[in-house]
């Protein structure tokens, strides 16, 4: 690591013969490992390096107390378009104690070029070439750009061309069938209900166009997609070997809101691995203890439906169990449904007319669950149990609490 950037490249010179690299055996096994994933810091203007700050100590704080090593992942949108933020920007990052590798997003693109390989400039001057790989402990890593700039105006979509694609499929020759292999890239492969839809050019920069090809070369490992750009927090298994994890942003709506639009707090995603697979992961929000995994609304609270509770999980999949409990007596799973998180709405209430960028709010998400209790006089209690056991507790009694895995099952 110099100037706070992992240099795992040279840049090439024509008159140079040969090229060396000083290797240094780690102290630490690295078999049982860790990994923080920070999606769109995308910093805006330089009083923002501040909140960023704050963000950087968390997470020097969670992997210090963590019983293994950690590194550290940026899934792109570093910065929101001024690269000479970029020194900054490490600096403040190298705040964390953690190697970061970095994807690079499409706000880290040089656009109003004449080509997609005029765009990549600006990042790989800095941060070396804009796909790689690398191995931590027995877990395969793969870096890869799909920000495709088409040059004309700002305009880009969602691809990876060939030449990447030829490289993934003889980086992917040298692994082991049946090894994890964790892919960082910006723009999601998949979204809801896409296999579904027909192609559609207004969505062309939202997703990844080409998907089908990366999840083919991704066919004999058991892999996890670690995406971005979306600034939302949605898990999916778009087929049976691939896990994707979009990340909501740490910069939220662009460092003017504690929430990101689905409702969730400012973060990052902690990820564990034990040997040959990822064992755990969860969401940790910024001035927040791990034990804190949703937002509960009493009924009454949320405007959306004043007759329910209702709850937010932030980093809801399938696997996970949301149940509720009326006076002691489980009343089952909550309902899912589609609709707004009552807190950033009423922060953009509050607080909207004073944004520097009009355009932004609230947006919908899919991970609200809802229940109506029989009365309004009853205690409720809700239960959120995530795919590792954990459980996380709400009343309005008691607040949030939490039980980890192990206790819970003792």
């Amino acid at each position: 690591v110099e100037e706070h950037v992992v240099r795992f490249f040279l840049p090439v010179d024509d008159a140079r013969r040969s090229y060396d690299f000083e290797l240094r055996r780690e102290a630490a096994d690295r078999t049982r490992h860790g990994f923080v994933v920070v999606a769109d810091p995308q910093v805006f203007a330089r009083g923002e390096f501040a909140l960023l700050a704050r963000a950087a100590d968390d997470i020097r704080a969670t992997a210090e107390e963590a019983d293994r090593p950690f590194h550290g992942i940026c899934v792109g949108d570093l910065i929101a378009g001024d690269h000479t933020f970029y020194p900054q920007y490490n600096e403040t990052m190298a705040r964390t104690g953690l190697a970061f590798r970095n994807a690079m997003g499409n706000h880290d693109m040089k656009i109003w070029g004449r080509s997609y390989e005029s765009s990549l400039r600006a990042f790989e001057d800095v941060y070396g070439p804009s796909h790689y790989s690398y191995n931590v402990g027995k877990v395969h890593y793969v870096v890869l750009n799909d920000n495709f700039f088409i040059g004309r105006d700002w305009y880009y979509i969602g691809y990876l061309e060939e030449r990447q694609l030829a490289w993934l499929e003889r980086d992917l020759a040298c692994v082991a069938p049946g090894s994890t292999v964790v892919v960082a890239i910006h723009i999601p492969t998949a979204f809801r209900g896409k296999d579904g839809q027909p192609f559609d050019y207004a969505k062309a920069a939202k997703t990844l166009a080409n998907y089908k090809a990366l999840h083919r070369l991704l066919e004999p490992y058991r892999a996890h997609i670690l995406s971005a750009h979306e600034h939302y927090n949605e898990n999916y298994t778009p087929v049976p070997h691939v896990f994707e994890h979009v990340h909501a942003p740490l910069s939220t709506l662009f460092w003017q809101t504690p929430l990101s639009m689905d409702g969730i707090p400012a973060g990052y995603a902690v990820y564990e691995a034990d040997g040959g697979r990822i064992a755990s992961w969860y969401w940790k929000a910024v001035d927040h203890d791990r034990g804190r995994q949703f937002t509960a609304y009493a009924a009454g609270a949320d405007r959306h439906k004043p007759d329910a509770v209702t709850v937010n999980v932030w980093n809801y999949d399938p696997a996970w169990k949301v149940r509720w409990y009326e006076d002691g007596r489980c009343r089952g799973e909550m309902t899912r449904y589609t609709g707004y998180d009552e807190s950033i709405c009423d922060y953009v209430a509050r607080y909207g007319d004073r944004f520097k960028y009009k355009y932004i709010g609230a947006a919908q998400t899919e991970h609200l669950f809802y229940a109506v209790p029989s009365s309004p006089d009853a205690e409720v209690r809700v239960e959120v149990t995530d795919r590792f056991g954990n459980v996380y507790e709400w009343s309005a009694g008691k607040g949030y609490t939490s039980r980890p895995a192990a206790q819970t099952a003792k």
